[in-house]
């Protein structure tokens, strides 16, 4: 009876040693471990800080990745514990395929939004025209991006169909030209008419220097002579030149007595 109590003391002893060793690998494991995963994290953020990314992808993205590497290292505690990880990855994996396949749009959405954050075609304050829409970016966001039009209306387009289509964005260059014509008769003066629409370019404070505002003929159309005019401004003023100098491209045309030619009808009338 003694013996067995002996055998049994040295077999539990010896037990529970070897979970003690296991337990304590384990713990040092999750200290090392804990302790890498935060230097990555600090290395990753520094490196998104000097690329300027966007800070709601820096804490997706950081998150993301904090949350993949404890996975990992909670499958190699559970693996230096002695217990099967095999199951736990393939339940892992298997959760993964469903969520994704439920989430394709989503996923779609959220590679979209991730894309136009680290490679930025556009930032908050620009002016782009994707999808048939135009406007300035008001938000961007990890599923979708918000447009306010310039009849301030906010358009959201997903990030997806953002990212694959073209995209122009007028804020790039700073500079915007505005593309006018103007019509005037066949009996004007070629020459009077440019001198007059240029000095209205010139007097307009909102027209930039640089690139010079230019006018020239662009078409003998069938009942005016047609002239490109073509100001360049700041994205913020271009409506302001746009709609200004159309008016007053009117007025100085009046002014110099210069005629802007409209549709004319004929009425016959036969006689019995």
């Amino acid at each position: 009876m003694e013996n067995l109590k002996a055998e049994d003391i040295e077999k539990w002893t010896g037990i529970a040693i070897d979970y003690g060793l296991k337990i304590l690998g384990a713990i040092i494991i999750w200290i090392i471990g804990s302790w890498i995963i935060k230097k990555i994290n600090k290395g990753i953020a520094k490196v998104m800080a000097k690329q300027d990314y966007d800070q709601s992808l820096q804490k997706f993205l950081l998150n993301l990745i904090g949350w993949g590497l404890k996975i990992l290292l909670i499958l190699a505690i559970l693996s230096q514990l002695g217990i099967e990880t095999t199951s736990f990855a393939a339940i892992l994996a298997a959760a993964g395929l469903a969520v994704g396949m439920a989430l394709q749009g989503s996923l779609s959405n959220f590679a979209g939004g991730v894309l136009i954050m680290i490679f930025k075609p556009f930032k908050i304050g620009d002016l782009i025209e994707a999808q048939g829409e135009l406007g300035v970016v008001k938000e961007i966001e990890i599923f979708t991006t918000k447009v306010v039009s310039p009849t301030n209306k906010e358009i959201i387009i997903p990030n997806a169909a953002l990212s694959n289509g073209n995209i122009t964005n007028y804020s790039t260059e700073g500079k915007l030209r505005v593309d006018l014509t103007i019509g005037v008769s066949y009996d004007a003066d070629i020459k009077q008419t440019k001198e007059v629409l240029l000095n209205v370019l010139t007097s307009n404070p909102k027209v930039l220097k640089d690139p010079a505002p230019s006018v020239n003929v662009s078409e003998l159309a069938d009942s005016s002579v047609n002239f490109a005019v073509r100001p360049y401004s700041t994205v913020d003023d271009y409506w302001d030149v746009y709609f200004g100098i159309t008016e007053e491209c009117k007025i100085a045309l009046d002014n110099a007595g210069i005629e802007i030619p409209y549709p004319h009808s004929v009425e016959i009338h036969k006689e019995a």
